[in-house]
């Protein structure tokens, strides 16, 4: 009798646990009905009728069905879904939003890479822009720097955009973005970026574009942080960053919030060109803090504090004299004499 009570509490967890995750897996599966593919601006009637659908019946095989037999039943409706979630696939074909219509791509020939569509757009108004996109070459022997930007989500707190931008003697600075890709109208969602609504896309652009956007017409914090690699490891990074934008072009992804998003790619890069992984750590997701996250790596400047740091590369006081100037670039870099 004692030896039988051990077997039976293993088997009624193994059983909690399973059930625990076939409804989790069914929760997904109403959602993935709802969210998948398509455009993000809305939920139709149609989708909200399948997923209600699809809950309705999982609803009715567990009150009216023996357990094993609602076990396999709503496995097998939910493994039904999850084959279709697998069957949309990711596309460049699309009918884009026009600020995101063109992907870079890049010709590397040694040292000497030559980057076509850079995006630099003269805005107005975070809507409302002037569209222009050039090509430049840029030799990796004349980096002379890398910067860690961040624009902490104005509603969260914890969330941010992350990109970097990469400096070349003669004052030239090239700002690379890894953002999702919209279709015209199209908006973004956290819970919609799990489910393969967005395709992921590396904007490559003039930093009066890239940054100017973000802190002078979206009215974002946006911190410019210069990192402490050598140019050796800079250069590998951009390497890697720009065949990974020719890497799209051919085979595009779709955007994932947690999985494949504008921090885990820069993470992808860096572990890529310093050949070691980045210790695992909560920042890493909740990417509000990925620059206190630098800073207690070592990655960022670290000559004084973390706070004052931060204060001191907040840019957006100078952003905002700097605007729609040439050295706009510069001039943000510019710290008064009291910094």
């Amino acid at each position: 009798m004692t030896e039988q009570r051990p077997k039976r509490l293993g088997q009624r967890l193994l059983g909690i646990l399973a059930w625990t995750i076939l409804l989790l897996w069914a929760l997904w599966s109403v959602l993935a009905i709802l969210l998948t593919g398509g455009r993000g601006s809305e939920i139709g009637w149609i989708r909200t009728a399948l997923a209600a659908l699809f809950g309705a019946a999982t609803l009715a095989a567990l009150i009216r069905l023996p357990p094993r037999a609602a076990l396999g039943t709503v496995a097998a409706g939910c493994a039904v879904t999850l084959l279709w979630w697998l069957m949309n696939r990711p596309s460049n074909d699309r009918e884009w939003s026009p600020d995101q219509r063109r992907l870079a791509w890049a010709e590397i020939d040694g040292p000497l890479v030559t980057v076509h569509d850079i995006r630099n757009f003269r805005y107005r108004s975070a809507s409302d822009w002037d569209e222009d996109w050039y090509d430049a070459v840029f030799d990796t022997r004349e980096i002379e720097g890398i910067y860690f930007i961040l624009a902490p989500f104005s509603t969260f707190k914890r969330g941010a955009h992350a990109m970097v931008s990469f400096r070349f003697a003669g004052e030239r600075f090239l700002a690379v973005s890894v953002e999702v890709r919209k279709e015209v109208g199209e908006g973004f969602g956290l819970l919609r970026g799990m489910f393969r609504q967005f395709e992921v896309m590396y904007v490559v652009g003039d930093e009066r574009d890239l940054i100017q956007l973000r802190s002078n017409h979206r009215g974002e914090q946006v911190y410019v942080h210069p990192g402490t690699a050598p140019p050796e490891k800079i250069a590998d990074l951009f390497l890697d960053m720009m065949a990974r934008v020719n890497e799209l072009n051919e085979r595009p992804e779709f955007y994932h919030t947690l999985l494949n998003n504008c921090t885990t790619n820069l993470i992808g890069h860096w572990q890529h060109a310093h050949h070691r992984k980045m210790p695992r750590d909560s920042r890493r997701v909740l990417n509000g803090y990925a620059d206190e996250l630098a800073f207690d790596l070592g990655l960022i400047d670290t000559d004084v504090g973390f706070e004052e740091t931060r204060r001191r590369n907040l840019i957006n006081d100078r952003a905002l004299e700097a605007a729609g100037r040439e050295d706009f670039s510069v001039r943000i870099r510019q710290r008064s004499n009291y910094e």
